[in-house]
C-alpha cells in the first residue's frame, strides 16, 4: 500500500470514503454520525494544498483511506481518518497514522492528538492499540479544549468523547 498526497481530482473520492465508513455508526445506534456529511471539497482542498492530507491507495492507485491533520498546540491533531469498509481491517488506518507519526518526527513535532468516541470499538479502543492514551480533562491544552467545545456545540457530546495523545 502506498501513502501519498491526494490529487485534487480525488477529493470527491475522499468524501465517498467518509460516507461509506460512516455507515458503521448505524450499528452503534448513532445514526446522526452515520448520516453526517463529510467535509466540503474546499476544506479538503485546503488540507491538500497545505500538505496536511494523505491517502492510502490500493494496487490500482485508487484511494481506500485518508487522513487529514491540523496543527494544535505544537502537535499534529488527527482531524479525520477514514477507511473504506471494503479495505477495513487490513492496516490501512494504522498505516496512515504511522505515516503521520513519521511526518511529525521529521518535523520534530512531539505528539499526535485526536478526539474520538470513547465507547465505539473502532474509535478510542482502536487508537489505544495504536499507541494513543486518553487524556484527563485537567491535562487538555487550550487548543484541545477549543476543539472539544466546537464538538459539543455540534452535538457530539450526546455520546462520550475523549481526547487522546500519542507521544512520539
Amino acid at each position: 500500500m502506498d501513502i501519498r498526497s491526494p490529487r485534487l481530482s480525488e477529493l470527491p473520492v475522499l468524501q465517498d470514503i467518509e460516507r461509506a465508513a460512516g455507515q458503521r455508526y448505524h450499528e452503534t445506534g448513532m445514526p446522526e454520525i452515520a448520516e453526517d456529511e463529510p467535509l466540503p471539497l474546499d476544506v479538503l482542498a485546503r488540507y491538500q494544498r497545505d500538505g496536511r492530507a494523505w491517502v492510502a491507495v490500493d494496487a490500482a492507485g485508487i484511494p481506500v483511506g485518508y487522513l487529514i491533520a491540523d496543527h494544535v498546540d505544537g502537535n499534529f491533531h488527527v482531524e479525520q481518518v477514514s477507511v473504506h469498509p471494503g479495505s477495513a481491517r487490513r492496516g490501512v488506518g494504522r498505516s496512515l497514522l504511522e505515516h503521520l507519526a513519521g511526518h511529525a518526527r521529521n518535523r520534530q513535532v512531539p505528539a499526535l492528538t485526536l478526539t474520538t468516541f470513547a465507547d465505539v470499538p473502532w474509535n478510542a479502543p482502536y487508537y489505544t492499540r495504536c499507541g494513543f492514551r486518553v487524556l484527563a480533562e485537567s491535562s487538555l491544552t487550550p487548543g484541545l479544549r477549543e476543539i472539544r467545545e466546537r464538538e459539543a456545540a455540534h452535538g457530539l457530546d450526546r455520546w462520550p468523547r475523549v481526547c487522546m495523545r500519542r507521544d512520539l
